[in-house]
């Protein structure tokens, strides 16, 4: 059950790094309501009536935040395993053009717990493909991440230029420009909650230059804007992207972003792998963010980010794990790790400390959705969302600084993980719905998607 959010919660006896401020080897944190009321070093105040949580053995983080991911992509894990991404995605079109509302509720399900069970408690998601008769899809995603109980952020995304038009996807799997102007503002109307304590916030999200016109790239910009929602988009994955982009628009990615109207601190793109130094310079001068996906960028042979520059210029950066079929089975938590290992072995061992590392995993984040004010980090006034980590374990007691043993090691246990002082994951278990159906529910995602793609004649392979 979740906790009473009128009710005073304390975490005890608990180290906390709170990403913003110093460290605290043994402290507290009170909760009010869905907010941090307090925290500091020694033992909590006697607050009669309030629920206590012991965190000795424990480090308090932020809840982490993922800016990028394709929830649907759950059903088809496994597949196309050594493949560019232009590859991966010509072969996996077909197979995703056969999903349907069912398939993306079930997946979206296993998906989203499988987040919160690595310590994540905001999520965007990227969804841009809408097969035409295939119901609500969008409301699909909603429903599971409302059961899950973590904050989301879908990104309503779409794509009108089909292989006719000189683009990578087929024509089955895009829409027409205004039919997705249309669903895009109606999603905004009917989900977006701009309030300071909101689970829900929609995101206008084109794919990607190779499969969204220019028409569709500016119009989606100004309808955000009108609306003061936040634009996101992939760019600069592979030098696949950068030939395309060259060949069809004379120019490189971030350089067509720019003249799209696509820099701004109300943007972030995923990946953005491959940069040149003025890229880079632009992105930090605009404010423009990016998500870091490490696994899924090695997975497909994309290449290394430049993350450590990107921090060194002041742009803002957080992580992704993006969707499942290029990244199987990815916990957030891991993508600590992941991004540290990848700076150092570009860049040397200073390249990524282990608290930049998790600030990329939570002020980072929280930065790419426009939340900073109120996620990613412990203080007083934002909202309680926190992850508590075992770091007392028999093996994982050998590390001296529990946040080295977050970061440099496999993902310790999670003794509780809270959004909005409410209890989604306690002692490691899922403890808003059952995590043995959610983990089912992506399973029967798997087996009705490959089934559905068969009966239109599309058989998915491994390799």
């Amino acid at each position: 059950m979740r906790d009473a959010t009128d009710q005073t919660v304390l975490i005890t006896d608990v180290a906390i790094a709170p990403v913003a401020g110093p460290e605290i080897r043994s402290g507290y944190i009170r909760i009010e309501g869905d907010r941090i009321d307090e925290l500091g070093p020694g033992p909590a105040p006697d607050v009669p009536g309030a629920a206590r949580i012991d965190g000795a053995g424990c480090l308090a983080t932020p809840g982490l935040v993922n800016t990028h991911h394709h929830l649907y992509q759950w059903a088809c894990q496994g597949l196309v395993q050594e493949a560019t991404l232009f590859e991966w995605l010509v072969a996996l079109y077909p197979v995703w053009a056969a999903m349907d509302a069912e398939v993306v509720n079930g997946a979206a399900t296993a998906g989203l717990s499988w987040l919160a069970l690595s310590g994540c408690t905001t999520t965007s998601d990227h969804h841009y493909v809408f097969p035409k008769g295939r119901g609500d899809l969008l409301a699909a995603e909603i429903e599971a991440a409302r059961e899950v109980g973590v904050r989301f952020h879908p990104a309503r995304g779409s794509m009108d230029r089909g292989r006719s038009k000189g683009g990578l996807p087929p024509d089955s799997v895009v829409e027409e420009l205004d039919d997705i102007l249309a669903a895009t503002a109606e999603a905004v109307d009917a989900y977006h909650d701009p309030s300071p304590s909101s689970m829900l916030r929609v995101v206008v999200a084109p794919c990607s230059p190779f499969s969204a016109s220019a028409e569709l790239m500016t119009e989606s910009a100004a309808l955000a804007r009108a609306r003061g929602v936040r634009l996101h988009t992939h760019i600069a994955e592979t030098l696949d992207e950068d030939e395309h982009c060259l060949e069809q628009f004379g120019m490189r990615p971030v350089d067509y972003m720019d003249k799209l109207g696509w820099l701004g601190p109300d943007v972030w793109f995923a990946h953005a792998v491959h940069l040149s130094d003025a890229d880079v310079g632009k992105l930090a001068a605009t404010g423009t963010g990016t998500a870091h996906c490490p696994s899924s960028n090695g997975r497909l042979g994309a290449g290394i980010a430049r993350v450590s520059e990107l921090l060194r210029r002041g742009a803002p950066v957080g992580l992704g794990v993006d969707g499942s079929a290029s990244s199987e089975l990815t916990p957030l938590a891991g993508e600590m790790r992941q991004a540290l290992l990848f700076q150092r072995a570009r860049y040397g061992p200073r390249a990524l400390t282990a608290r930049q590392a998790l600030e990329l995993a939570t002020l980072g984040g929280a930065r790419n959705l426009g939340r900073d004010s109120e996620l990613g980090t412990l203080e007083p006034g934002k909202l309680a969302d926190i992850a508590l980590w075992r770091v007392d374990g028999p093996f994982t007691a050998a590390v001296a600084d529990p946040v080295c043993a977050l970061v440099f090691g496999p993902p310790p246990p999670l003794a509780r993980v809270l959004v909005g002082g409410r209890t989604v994951v306690a002692d490691g278990e899922l403890r808003t719905l059952s995590q043995d159906a959610a983990g089912r529910a992506g399973a029967a995602a798997r087996r009705r998607l490959l089934r559905l793609a068969e009966e239109q004649g599309v058989t998915a392979a491994p390799h």
